[in-house]
């Protein structure tokens, strides 16, 4: 079952990420945490992760506050 399954994982214990944050204008997530991103929010920003910073982090925390999050159901 999915819980035995994650703990084989080495994120074991961890809770799943709600925003994972890709930089380098990439639209892919590279094989990233597939099995634990099944529900994440992704944020796709075209910087650089050397000149990333705090308001990149800013930008990326407001765009996911302002998604509806439905966990895979349908929206209402």
């Amino acid at each position: 079952d999915e819980r035995n399954f994650g703990g084989f994982l080495s994120t074991a214990g961890m809770p799943d990420p709600d925003l994972i944050i890709r930089t380098s204008g990439e639209q892919r997530i590279s094989n990233f945490l597939l099995f634990q991103a099944a529900y994440a929010e992704f944020v796709f920003q075209d910087v650089l992760w050397p000149d990333y910073g705090a308001p990149h982090l800013g930008t990326a925390l407001e765009e996911f506050a302002r998604r509806e999050r439905r966990y895979g159901a349908r929206a209402a």
